[in-house]
Order: C-alpha cells, then sequence, then structure tokens
C-alpha cells in the first residue's frame, strides 16, 4: 500500500473517531494493521475481554510470528486460564487448557505440564510460583506491564504504537481547501459558489451555459507551480553551498541571527543527510492531547514528518509516529498520582552522586557517576551494584602535555556526565579533566573499555549521543568548543566554534528529518547547530543569562530548559520554538538556589526539578507548582534527579553520598515483579525478556536520541599545562586482541589422536543420512540446525534446564513437530546434489531463510511450517545473510554473480549489486562499518556501503605460491568481533583483511598433507579460528596471530572405518562456549565436540618467538609447518 493510502488511513480513523463511530474505528485499526491503539488495548485487558482482545491483537500479529508475539499470547491466555481457576471454572478451565494453551506445549512441554497440575490444586496459589498472585484486577495490571513492554520491543509493531499529528477535523479541511482549488481554477469563478456535492470536480458555470474543463481532468493543464520555490542551483558554481533548509523550530530563532557565522571546523564529510538508522529514534510512549495552547505543535509548521528506514523499506511503514489526537492516552488520563513520590530504596554511593541515567530498555537499570570519578551500574530490582569502574587513563603518554600536567598534580577527576546510548549498548562518561570514556554493555557485570577521546583542554562539560548518519558522540567543554565523535571509532568529525564561555551543556535532536544540536555556555548564550560548516544558526539569550540545560518532551514535541545564574536565580521554562522565545515561565523554584537546578521530563505531562533540598512537581501546561516531596529527608539543596524511560522511577542524590528511588504504584509493582519473578517468566522463551543487543546493533525499542539532560554539577575547572598543545588524541583502530596463554620457551603442538582426549557427540539421527551442506548453532545455543544435500532440515535440541546449552555430553533429541513434517526446500527442477544450498537464521530462531537450488522458503522454526516462498531460479540463491539492524532485509547472493538485496515484508528487490564474474559464496554485514562484504567463487571480495549499496573496494585473494585453485571454489568470508578485521576463507589458505579497505594483514597456507580447507570459522569470541581439512582433522588457529596451537584428527572422534572416506564440509560454533564445535561430515553425520573437562580447552598458543607454525603476511607464500 502507498504512502498516501497509509495517510488517508489515518485521516479516515480521525474523522471516525471525531464522529464517535468507536466501533468502527477500532475495526480499521485492526484490518488496516497501521495504528495499534494502547489505550483501547488496555481497556480490553482490564475489562477481561478476551476475545476482543486476540480479536484486535490478530490484526498486527500471530501467536506464531515470532517470540515476543509468542509471549503476548502466553501471558493474555495464562490469565484467562488462572482467572477461570480462581472462580472455581473448572470446566471453563480444562476449554482453555485444551483450546488455548495446548499451542504452546509444543515449545515448552515442561511448563505446560506444570500448568496443567495447577488443575488438581484446591487453590492454584498454593503452587510456590503463584503464591503472591493476587486479585483478578491487580494481576491484570502486572500483566499490563509485561505485555506493554512485550508490544513496544517488538518488531511488528514498530512504527504503529503512534499516531500523526493532525489537526482538528483534518479530513473536512482537505476537501474544503480542494473545493476551494477547483473553484479558484474555474474560468469564470462566482463570488459565493454554491457546492453542492464531492462527488463530481466542481466547475463554475460559463454566462452561456458551457462547462470549463475539470482542472483535474483537463490533460493540457499544466502543474500549479508551488508558491515560494526557487530554481536549483548547479552543483559545480563556484558558490559555497547553500545551507541546509532550517527546521521550523530554528527558523523562528533566526530573528536576529549573528552577521556573521562562527567558524566552524569539519574533520570529516559527515554531510546533513537524513538519517539512515530510524531504529534509534524515539517512539512516543504517552503522545500529548490536542492542546490548544501548544501553538508550534501543528500540521503546518511541523508536517506529518517521516523518517527513512535503513535500505530503501517502504514508506508506508515508516512515518515518524506523533500524536494520535483523542485516540491514544491523552494527557488528561494523567494526574499527581502517577508521580513517583514513593521511596522503595535508599543505595548507597560512598561519593558524591554528580549524574545519573536510566538504561533505556532494561528499566531497572541505573548508571551513576560520582566526585571521586567512579561509575557504577545498579539493578534496582535486585538492589545490588552490578560493576564498578574507577577513572583511569589508558595511554598517558599518549595525551597531550596539559592532561599529563595536570594528571602529575592530581591524578583524580570527577564526573560530569553520564548517559546510556539510545539502544543501551554503550555508555559515555565526561570527567573534569579532558578525558571522555565510552564503555559497551553485555548484560549483567559485563562492561569493557570502548573508547577513551581526550576531548576537550580542560573539563569535558557534557556528553549525548545521536545519529546524523551513523551513531555519534556530541562532546562540549570548558574550552569553549562542541565536537563530534564517532561512537565506534573516536575519529573527530566537527568542532563547532562560537561561544564565547565555556560550553555548558548539548541537546542533539531532529525536526522534519534535519538533525540539529542545541548548546548553552556558561554566559547564558544559547546556540543551534547544523551537522555543516557554516557555523551557529541561533545566537539567543537563556532566561537570567544562566547556566542552563536543555531537554525535549518525551515525543519531542515540546522544548524546556532549566538554569541557574551566578546569583543563585533559577528559570524553568519552555520555549515557542517557531518564534524563538519563552513560551511559559513556571513558578515556584528558590530565588536563591544553591548549585545548578536540575531537571527532568517525563510522560509527555510533567516536569521535575531538584531544588530547596526538595523534588518540585509540574504539569507541563500549568506555571504553577503541582507539588513537591522531601523524600523522606535527606537531599542536598539541589540534588541530581532522573526519571526512567516510562516515568515510573525517579532517582534521586541525598547528602549522605547516596541514592534514594522514588516510586509510583506502576514501578512498585514493576520492582516487586523482578523481586518475585511469576513460574513462566523466563522459560515460556528465551526472548521474553527484552535483552540488550550486542554492541553497535538497533532494536525496535526506538531511544530518545541525544536528548540526554539529568543530573549536571556546574563545571569543574581543571588545572591547566604549562604550554597550549591541543593537539587531537590520535585516532587508534580496534586491535584484534591477543589470546594472554600461557607463552613457555618449549612449546609443542597439541594433538589430539584418541577419543579420550576430548568429549565428542554424534548426535543421533533417524533420517536418511545425507552430506551435511550447511550447519549453524540457534542464537540461543540450545540446538543445532543442518541442511543435507537432499534439500532436507534437521534440528537437535537440548533440553533447557540440563544442561543451560548445547553439550557432548548429553544427547539432544532430533526434534520433530508433532505433525511429523519436514523442513524441506523447493528443489524444482533441480537435482539438489548439484545446488549450491545456503541458509540464515534470523536473530530470535524464530525462522529460517533456506534455499536448495529452487525457490527460497521462509520456514517457522517452531512449527515447521513453510510461511513462504518467493525468487523462482534461475538465477538460484546461493547465499543468505539478514541484515543486523532489519530483519526484513535480506542480502541474496545468486547464481548468476549478482547481489539482490530483498524486502521481505513488501516483497520487493531493492536494489541489485553487480560486481562478481562468478556465483555468490559468502555475505557477511558489519554494523560497524555499515558495510557489507561478498565474496564470490572468482576469489575476488567487495565491499558495499549500505547506506547507498555503492562499491567501494574490491579485492583478489592472492594466491599462494604453487596452489591451484578449483574454478569454482568457494570463498567465504566472516567478521572478527571487532566488526572490523575479516576472515577470509578459501581451499588454499585463510587471510585476515581490515575494512573496508581490504588491506590483507595475515596470510595462512596448510600442509599439502592436511589436504584442501573445507571450511574455517571464529570462535564466538574471535579468538581462534577452526579449520576443517578433506583429511578429516580439525586445526585450531590463534586468531591474533594465525599460529596453529591444536590438531584433533579424524580417529579422536570418526570410529575406525577403512572402507569410508568420512571428513567435514562444515564447521559451526557454540554462539557463548568458545571451546565448542560441531561438524557436519560427509555422511550425513554430525559431531559436537569440546576440550576434556581436564583441558577445558584447545592448547596453548606457541610463543612468537619459536617460530612454531609461522603465519605468512601478505606477498610471502611460507607454508604452515606445525611441529608433530
Amino acid at each position: 500500500m502507498s504512502s498516501l493510502s497509509r495517510e488517508l488511513v489515518f485521516l479516515i480513523l480521525q474523522f471516525l473517531d471525531e464522529e464517535k463511530f468507536k466501533e468502527t474505528v477500532h475495526k480499521l485499526e485492526q484490518e488496516s494493521g497501521f495504528f495499534f491503539n494502547m489505550r483501547y488495548f488496555e481497556e480490553t485487558v482490564t475489562n477481561g475481554e478476551w476475545d476482543e482482545v486476540e480479536k484486535y491483537l490478530s490484526g498486527f500479529t500471530k501467536v506464531d510470528d515470532n517470540r515476543y508475539s509468542m509471549k503476548i499470547f502466553f501471558e493474555i491466555r495464562k490469565q484467562k486460564y488462572l482467572e477461570a481457576l480462581d472462580k472455581r471454572d473448572r470446566a471453563k478451565a480444562v476449554e482453555i487448557l485444551v483450546k488455548d494453551l495446548k499451542v504452546f506445549s509444543a515449545f515448552n512441554e515442561e511448563l505446560f505440564k506444570e500448568i496443567t497440575q495447577l488443575l488438581t490444586l484446591e487453590n492454584f496459589r498454593d503452587n510456590e510460583q503463584l503464591s503472591k498472585y493476587g486479585d483478578t484486577k491487580s494481576a491484570r495490571g502486572i500483566m499490563l506491564v509485561e505485555l506493554k513492554k512485550l508490544i513496544e520491543a517488538n518488531p511488528l509493531f514498530r512504527d504503529k504504537l503512534q499516531f500523526p499529528t493532525l489537526k482538528n477535523s483534518r479530513l473536512r479541511t482537505l476537501i474544503n481547501q480542494s473545493l476551494n482549488w477547483q473553484h479558484q481554477l474555474c474560468k469564470n469563478p462566482k463570488a459565493n459558489p454554491d457546492i453542492k456535492t464531492l462527488f463530481v470536480d466542481h466547475t463554475c458555470g460559463q454566462p452561456n451555459g458551457a462547462r470549463a474543463p475539470s482542472p483535474v481532468t483537463n490533460p493540457l493543464m499544466g502543474g500549479v507551480p508551488k508558491a515560494g520555490g526557487f530554481p536549483p542551483l548547479s552543483a559545480h558554481g563556484p558558490f559555497q553551498p547553500a545551507p541546509a533548509p532550517l527546521p521550523t523550530s530554528l527558523a523562528g530563532w533566526m530573528a536576529n541571527p549573528s552577521p556573521v557565522p562562527h567558524p566552524s571546523a569539519s574533520a570529516g564529510p559527515m554531510g546533513l543527510a537524513t538519517s539512515n538508522n530510524a531504529a534509534i529514534m524515539k517512539r512516543p510512549r504517552t503522545p500529548p492531547t490536542n492542546n490548544p495552547a501548544m501553538d508550534y505543535q501543528t500540521a503546518d509548521s511541523e508536517h506529518v514528518l517521516k523518517r527513512p528506514r535503513p535500505f530503501g523499506i517502504s514508506d508506508e511503514v515508516n512515518n515518524l509516529p506523533v500524536a494520535y489526537t483523542g485516540q491514544s492516552h491523552g494527557q488528561s488520563s494523567y494526574t499527581s498520582d502517577d508521580l513517583p513520590k514513593v521511596v522503595v530504596m535508599s543505595l548507597p554511593q560512598g561519593s558524591t552522586v554528580k549524574s545519573m541515567d536510566f538504561h533505556p530498555v532494561q528499566q531497572s537499570l541505573l548508571l551513576v557517576g560520582t566526585n571521586m570519578g567512579d561509575i557504577m551500574v545498579w539493578d534496582l530490582g535486585i538492589r545490588e551494584r552490578l560493576a564498578t569502574r574507577n577513572f583511569k587513563v589508558g595511554e598517558l603518554g599518549s595525551c597531550s602535555m596539559q592532561l599529563q600536567a595536570s594528571l602529575a598534580n592530581d591524578y583524580s577527576a570527577s564526573v560530569n556526565h553520564v548517559t546510556w546510548s539510545p539502544d543501551g549498548t554503550l555508555f559515555g562518561v565526561a570527567y573534569s579533566k579532558h578525558i571522555v570514556h565510552l564503555y559497551s554493555y553485555h548484560n549483567g557485570d559485563d562492561i569493557r573499555n570502548h573508547l577513551e577521546i581526550e576531548a576537550h583542554v580542560g573539563s569535558v562539560n557534557d556528553l549525548a549521543f545521536s545519529y546524523p548518519n551513523k551513531l555519534c558522540v556530541v562532546t562540549c567543554g570548558e574550552d569553549r568548543l562542541i565536537k563530534v565523535w564517532d561512537a565506534n571509532t573516536g575519529s573527530k568529525q566537527y568542532t563547532f566554534e562560537g561561544h564565547e564561555a565555556p560550553v555548558y551543556s548539548v541537546c542533539p535532536h531532529h525536526k522534519e528529518s534535519i538533525q540539529f544540536i542545541f548548546s548553552t555556555a556558561t554566559d547564558g548564550k544559547i546556540k543551534a547547530w547544523l551537522y555543516d560548516n557554516l557555523g551557529s544558526r541561533v545566537d539567543y539569550d537563556a532566561p537570567g543569562h544562566s547556566s542552563t540545560t536543555m531537554a525535549y518532551s518525551a515525543d519531542g514535541t515540546r522544548l524546556f530548559s532549566c538554569g541557574t545564574n551566578k546569583e543563585g536565580d533559577s528559570h524553568i521554562v519552555e520555549w515557542n520554538e517557531s518564534e524563538g522565545a519563552v513560551k511559559r515561565t513556571y513558578q515556584g523554584l528558590g530565588k536563591r538556589s544553591v548549585g545548578v537546578v536540575q531537571f527532568d521530563t517525563t510522560k509527555n505531562r510533567f516536569l521535575a526539578a531538584g531544588d530547596e533540598f526538595q523534588v518540585k512537581f509540574w504539569d507541563m501546561d500549568s506555571t504553577n507548582l503541582l507539588m513537591a516531596t522531601d523524600a523522606d529527608g535527606g537531599l542536598p539543596a539541589s540534588p541530581c534527579i532522573r526519571f526512567n524511560k516510562e516515568g515510573i522511577l525517579l532517582a534521586v542524590s541525598t547528602n549522605e553520598n547516596g541514592i534514594k528511588i522514588l516510586a509510583n504504584q506502576e514501578g512498585i509493582r514493576l520492582l516487586r515483579t523482578m523481586e518475585n519473578r511469576p513460574f513462566d517468566a523466563s522459560r515460556v522463551a528465551s526472548a521474553a525478556v527484552v535483552k540488550v543487543p550486542a554492541m553497535g546493533t538497533f532494536p525496535p525499542a526506538n531511544p530518545v536520541v541525544g536528548t540526554s539532560i539529568g543530573d549536571r554539577a556546574a563545571p569543574v575547572t581543571a588545572m591547566v599545562g604549562m604550554n597550549s598543545d591541543n593537539r587531537s588524541l590520535v585516532d587508534v583502530k580496534p586491535r584484534i586482541p591477543d589470546e594472554s596463554g600461557e607463552k613457555s620457551r618449549i612449546w609443542k603442538l597439541t594433538e589430539i589422536n584418541e577419543p579420550s582426549q576430548c568429549r565428542s557427540l554424534r548426535l543421533p539421527d533417524n533420517l536418511t543420512p545425507m552430506r551435511v551442506s550447511r550447519l549453524i548453532y540457534t542464537n540461543s545455543g540450545l540446538a543445532i540446525l543442518a541442511l543435507a544435500s537432499n534439500a532436507v532440515h534437521k534440528l537437535w535440541k537440548w533440553q533447557r534446564n540440563v544442561p543451560s546449552k548445547a553439550t557432548a555430553s548429553v544427547a539432544p533429541q532430533l526434534w520433530q513437530p508433532s505433525s511429523g513434517i519436514l523442513m524441506t526446500n523447493d528443489i524444482s527442477d533441480t537435482n539438489p546434489e548439484d545446488a549450491v544450498p545456503c541458509f540464515a537464521l534470523s536473530k530470535n530462531d524464530s525462522y529460517v531463510m533456506s534455499a536448495s537450488g529452487g525457490k527460497i522458503s521462509l520456514f517457522n522454526m517452531m512449527t515447521f511450517k513453510t510461511m513462504t516462498t518467493f525468487m523462482p531460479p534461475p538465477p538460484a540463491a546461493t547465499f543468505l545473510a539478514f541484515h543486523p539492524q532489519d530483519n526484513n532485509i535480506i542480502a541474496i547472493g545468486m547464481e548468476d554473480s549478482s547481489i539482490q538485496i530483498y524486502n521481505v515484508r513488501v516483497d520487493e528487490v531493492k536494489t541489485k549489486l553487480k560486481g562478481h564474474q562468478k556465483r555468490i559464496t559468502g555475505l557477511a554485514f558489519s554494523h560497524v562499518l555499515n558495510v557489507l562484504v561478498s565474496s564470490g567463487a572468482d576469489s575476488q571480495l567487495c565491499v558495499w556501503n549500505t547506506d547507498g549499496w555503492e562499491k567501494q573496494a574490491s579485492k583478489f585473494l592472492q594466491s599462494p605460491t604453487g596452489n591451484t585453485a578449483a574454478p569454482l571454489a568457494d570463498t567465504r568470508v566472516q567478521f572478527h568481533h571487532d566488526q572490523i578485521h575479516l576472515l577470509a576463507v578459501h581451499e588454499t589458505q585463510i587471510a585476515i583483511y581490515e575494512a573496508p579497505k581490504l588491506e590483507c594483514l595475515m596470510q595462512w597456507v596448510p600442509r599439502e598433507a592436511s589436504g584442501s580447507i573445507t571450511h574455517a570459522t571464529y570462535s564466538c569470541d574471535s579468538q581462534s579460528i577452526y579449520v576443517s581439512f578433506e583429511d578429516g582433522s580439525v586445526g585450531v588457529l590463534t586468531a591474533s596471530t594465525l599460529r596453529f596451537r591444536c590438531r584433533i584428527n579424524p580417529t579422536a572422534y570418526l570410529p575406525p572405518n577403512p572402507s569410508l572416506r568420512v571428513y567435514p564440509l562444515v564447521v559451526a560454533v557454540h554462539p557463548s562456549d568458545p571451546n565448542q564445535f560441531a561438524l557436519g561430515l560427509t555422511d550425513g553425520g554430525v559431531c559436537v565436540i569440546e576440550p576434556s573437562e581436564s583441558e577445558g580447552k584447545w592448547g596453548t598458543s606457541p610463543p612468537l618467538e619459536n617460530g612454531a607454525g609461522p603465519s605468512t603476511t601478505s606477498g610471502a607464500a611460507g607454508l604452515e609447518q606445525p611441529q608433530r
């Protein structure tokens, strides 16, 4: 459906709502699938209208669409079941069990048995895990909290949770405009036209009775020119490029612009491109009502904003969601009772809290920075400090002289600001001395150093994440500069100059697809910058010339600021962006504040500020103080405060170097739920709990970009060194970490010859044995999927409880659904033995895309059903790869050497890439570099930019001396964990390249006795490389040096059979155990292999100095000669 059709549905929905066609509104929402009305859904759930709940949901998702959907339906049906038991209606409970819950037994039989056993209890609360089940109303409320999270995390609901901002009666207005336009184009327009019908085009009758030609249908009439249009300028003229058009929000601030733009320096051509990763942009959870006081929030000033999704996804699913007037939760639905006011816990911090930020996805994780330079991550659900890091400069010798002098005097620094990245995989820390640290977060206590940037001379006063066209960090400092850094590499992108005092805060934002940054200085000046070289666009004064922070409401439509000047006067105001003027000044702040007052916003409804030993709250639409709380006492004069994303928790710093957590009723329920998980919480599906994605990816949850405000103390002035060396910190490319194994002077290659020297398991199989062409572990690590040469898939599953992952110690089950069907690829008229099989598994393990020379099939991994088939040959698909940020986008390598970028949702090939001469044999995405690397049977590697799909580089593999490859030898590619280094595998060699330039760093060539390489892959931690050979052996190499450290000979895992030559065709590695791998064999078998329990790993790395197993750099032709 086109974008206009989608917008027409929105207009009709608004019209129906205004005309009070309530049932029709929700029917159209469900049938169109464009807008999921969360308020209506909550009402039906709260009222227990279960049939309507499922019927409404069915317009957006089905039970087996993905893990989130399955969990949603399970929660609803489980609640229905428990309510029937609570009413002692056993017959109804049995009916629900058989008709509604039975479907889940195929996915978790043990859980279904446990649910069934509840029928035997007089009161199901006798079950320990259900002992805290309350009454029906409270149980439904707790379930709603979980359902809302699952819906917001479910990619099928992306861009469907909010309604565009429309003026009242927008459809009527458009029709009237159309009629007026038709009338104006009449040859003889009447003074007072009488337009009686909408069914035909309007024309005014001529004096002689003739009719003027229709302005709509006359083919000779040209298009009506747009008012105010400008002719295009030549791109090659000698003039400066014209500035990008200002969003309405900035245009009004330009009434008195600076006569000369401030100079700015750019370190890279980032460009003012529309953001290409919409996944990180915030979807407002709670839209504002149609408030006539909000004169800037109109369709005329902001239009219906659209945000492009990556890689050409259809516009019809990509409208930037804003408010649905009169449908979703309006502001009137909130009262002061929704504010978090109840103190639920106190956390000892040990030093003065300077800044806090809640995780954007995991609502109970709190990041804290202190005046001692410490940072901590707290899990409020279990009231534990998960991790702590202290201030430490990594490589002091490479720092500027000013920083070295400052640290020599006092090796300490205060944290000025902490903030999470939009998807919660990174967080940034701004220190009072020059430095910004970026850490990557991998759940629990797993925090890893990501980047260290010497960002400013003196104090770094603030930082925020933004996404102009890739993930960036915006910083500001005592040196009066604002800088933009690449969040993945640390390279500087922009420097903005123009402030005449230290820059106090930054606030990146986007409007009308234009990305910009507000900055404020300690002299009270406010400036705004686009990502270009044309200087500041705004020069304005903050109220009271105060040190100010700025923040948008959660839906990005209203702008606020709060600050305190040197005299202690504080101001909290709302801005009219279209005029660049203060729209509303809120009353109630103290007259002589101590320190800078901190503030935050929540629910698109409330403001909060820490002032006069209290937390004060305002309704955004009222200037009077709504209420205040002292949080049971013990707060400093100007406490730091921070809401979590939902606005149900509030963190407040205390006088005694601690933090108090305040909550509303929903927040209290959330924390209780986390403390006392219901019996099924983590067992229905592993994806039921929303997990933080791996570093650099963007989930469907869409947090706010860069509007990180929060608690910020006045900048601490650092001691300045003796000279003015203000050089930038040298950009260092991420290195592949060396394995820190034991380095003995006497080193010997580890040889595994006997079954007793390792643990191996041949997986049970009662199906026809055919050679295994493709093999992969599921992302959960609990199953292995194989594709045989006869186009049949096989799936082995280990039980969830014992063991907790796949293992060679316990045999799994060859899994088949009760229907007994097999996942079998279409083979058309091809011989599957001659085809090039390929498959790709979705990130949530819900479905697999696969082909064996025929059409591409999409299978449901739970039911084995074929969901769809597409792309019949010729040409046949030879390799498949899901886009890392969007499961709807697939790169498909073809037999004719092309690569097709295909959108599953709209069933459309977006673009076709051509650069190879023979079939495609490998594809790998890097979400850090935003590139796709392809490899072909022509032994060529190509790099494609995923923003525009242009080819960036290509290179042929360097043939080792004396080795001749087969004419169609496969070349496979795989990115290292750092997403920059690339493993290229060919039957003659293994090589490590650095993307995107494809510089060959290392090359390894096997000894002739081993035969050709059949496959190779990184271990899950990228520290090792597993290589399989035609002689049946498997080698383990240290990835950082390509040095051979262990050989597993076929006698260790294969039974002796002289008449049958068996060897591995493919190696798969466990997703979390770096020492476990599986082999797909020529005889159809699959073997899982692990080191012996006494060893625990595969050999030790050879020391570099003894020459064992040399690797050869590109161009060298040495052979690997491991010791025996």
